[in-house]
Order: C-alpha cells, then structure tokens, then sequence
C-alpha cells in the first residue's frame, strides 16, 4: 500500500484486521514484491538498501532480519517464496537481460510447514501408507 508518499508492506491478520508489526522493515522503505510462508513466520520481499534494492527474509519468529546478498551486477526485480521457505525465486536483472535465480535456503531458514505436515518422518505415531 502507499503510505507517506512510500510502497509499504503490511501484514494484516485477516480474521481480526489486526496489523501485525514487521520489526525491521520500518527503515528500509519503499517495500515491493512480498510473499509470505505457509503460516506466515516468514516475510520475503525486496527493500530499498541506499540506491539498490535487496531481497530480505524477516523470521517473524526470532525477529531476525535476514539479507540475501547477490553478486555486483544483480538487481532484483520480483522475487517468490516457496510455502515451506526453503527456496527463493528472484527474477534479476543483470546487464540488461532478465534471469530466475533459484536460492536454496534450508541452511539458513528452519521449514515453515503446513499445518499437518512433520518435519520428518518415523517414530511413534507416524502415519503409516
């Protein structure tokens, strides 16, 4: 939405239209291209860092800001999140052509499952085929 003359993200509960605060977002305006994970503990979109863009995931759960630095040459352009935010797609720019770049983020983000999934299998009560 515009506010103040600037593109910013807010996250809205649907049920209530309560506004869910984004901690880290409020000093890099303006905010494009969000997507959300299964449950919503992780918001990825793309915030302005001086005169570039940067792709930033914030962990709504630990509160933690995390950049995802792209070589020199690179702008951002759109990005989406996989439900579960294990993978970033962003579509970038780089010398005047157009390209998805695929980012695997299991290193660093925990999976955001859907309700009813494990995050792995076996043991006492695993549901059997």
């Amino acid at each position: 939405m515009e506010r103040g003359g600037r593109t910013t993200v807010l996250l809205q509960e649907r049920s209530s239209g309560r506004v869910l605060p984004l901690r880290h977002l409020r000093d890099h305006q303006p905010h494009s291209s969000p997507a959300l994970s299964w449950n919503g503990r992780y918001l990825a979109l793309l915030v302005q860092q001086g005169g570039r863009r940067q792709a930033v995931i914030e962990d709504r759960a630990t509160g933690r800001l995390q950049p995802l630095f792209l070589p020199m040459g690179l702008e951002p352009r759109r990005l989406s999140l996989a439900p579960d935010g294990q993978r970033l797609a962003l579509e970038v720019i780089a010398g005047g052509s157009q390209r998805v770049e695929l980012f695997d983020l299991s290193g660093m983000l925990e999976p955001d499952l859907a309700p009813g999934q494990r995050q792995s299998g076996g043991g006492e009560g695993a549901l059997q085929p």
